[in-house]
């Protein structure tokens, strides 16, 4: 499915180039999501979000003839994107006063320093519709809570499926600070979810 999703994204890029009519049209239709979901990731407000959006289309629209490569349009797309996330969060009325640390979302130091983290057995829980709504939920409020680089990394990385190269070309940082980021990223949004999931149990387990 993705590998048919890049297909069409980078024929979609082809198109555009080639000035083939109504080709903009269908590009909006298969990135507008993504880009909006991708904003309200960072931004936090579907307000922001909807702007960040309309104005990440426009600049690609503007700009389709920087594009040198098709096959790179989706890394291109969300670099744009991120540069008007960032302009939207420095004016946004929604934007935090301060941004919590990585630290917040990680387990609680044991004695020696070091930090434990051990995963609530899933296979306990039951296999229900509901249940797998409610970890979508967590996670995606886990996500939404960690400090933007942190966010940034995994929103690209996992959610839109980047590589580690073209994320790192988004960001503006090497491949290793993208590896270092999304492990601790990860580690954060698997601690949240452990930590719901154990609060779950438990509830079963007094019923």
């Amino acid at each position: 499915m993705v590998a048919t999703d890049k297909r069409q994204e980078i024929q979609l890029a082809r198109d555009l180039i080639e000035g083939k009519p109504e080709a903009f049209d269908r590009f909006v239709e298969v990135f507008r999501s993504k880009v909006f979901q991708y904003a309200l990731m960072m931004c936090g407000h579907r307000e922001d979000a909807e702007e960040v959006a309309q104005d990440t289309l426009f600049k690609v629209f503007e700009n389709f003839d920087q594009l040198r490569d098709p096959e790179r349009v989706r890394p291109w797309v969300f670099r744009i994107a991120r540069n008007a996330c960032y302009m939207k969060r420095r004016k946004s009325v929604f934007a935090p006063t301060q941004e919590l640390s990585l630290e917040d979302f990680l387990p609680h130091s044991e004695g020696d320093g070091s930090r434990k983290l051990e995963i609530a057995d899933w296979s306990a829980l039951p296999d229900d519709q509901v249940l797998r709504a409610e970890l979508r939920d967590v996670i995606h409020q886990a996500i939404q809570e960690l400090p933007e680089m942190y966010r940034a990394a995994i929103m690209l990385r996992d959610v839109e499926e980047l590589t580690t190269e073209e994320t790192a070309q988004v960001l503006d940082v090497s491949q290793e600070v993208v590896k270092t980021r999304l492990h601790r990223a990860r580690l954060a949004v698997r601690a949240k979810l452990d930590e719901y999931l154990r609060r779950r149990q438990s509830g079963v387990a007094k019923g």
